[in-house]
């Protein structure tokens, strides 16, 4: 019956965001409402645990829709990400590093919503494993209102400069609206070089991919 409802060939999928909501409400509008698309898609939430902010939005929208939430979350932030009653399973780590892994075992894609620092360093690792042929499984960001378009800009400019690969460059989808965001992931071909699919990782790092 599972795999009826599943409308999507993602059975989860990871989102980074930020644990505050930002200045725009459309920021908040969109975790809210990529939340909602991952129900529709019978799609399950893995993310960073938090409870606040864009974290808080995104992980209650499909709490609330009836898809499993895991949550990874380092035990020294709970204080600082987690208010109030926690959002679905919630998995403690020690660090940082346990984290980022733990969230691209369990996932199928990723996506990022607006966020800061942190989101970045998750995504771009992320970006990064898949440029080495760590795993192959789509990355997407959800750019609302325009807000990754300097990121953007910034990539097809080390493009130009040539220190990063046309085919490196295609690894990151991005789209304004959640809906149009997992479609794309959805139909995204993942591409290597000859270099790349030569280079045999040892089992730990398979278990990413």
């Amino acid at each position: 019956m599972e795999e009826e409802k599943r409308s999507s060939k993602f059975k989860r999928i990871c989102v980074f965001c930020g644990s505050s909501s930002g200045k725009k409400t459309s920021y908040q509008e969109a975790a809210t409402e990529l939340g909602k698309q991952l129900v529709e898609k019978g799609i399950d939430l893995v993310y960073g645990g938090g409870s606040v902010g864009l974290m808080g939005l995104v992980s209650q929208a499909v709490h609330d829709g009836g898809r499993h939430v895991l949550g990874v979350i380092p035990r020294t932030l709970m204080p600082r990400e987690i208010t109030g009653e926690t959002i679905g399973e919630v998995r403690t780590v020690s660090g940082m590093h346990q984290r980022k892994a733990e969230m691209a075992r369990q996932a199928d894609a990723f996506i990022a919503l607006p966020g800061g620092y942190g989101t970045l360093e998750e995504l771009l690792e992320v970006i990064t494993w898949a440029q080495l042929g760590i795993h192959c499984k789509p990355v997407g960001l959800l750019n609302v209102e325009g807000y990754y378009n300097s990121l953007l800009s910034f990539l097809d400019k080390a493009v130009d400069e040539g220190f990063i690969s046309p085919i490196a460059r295609r690894i990151i989808v991005s789209a304004p609206t959640a809906q149009q965001l997992v479609k794309q992931l959805e139909e995204h071909v993942p591409e290597t070089d000859e270099i790349t699919s030569n280079l045999i990782w040892d089992e730990e790092v398979q278990r990413f991919s």
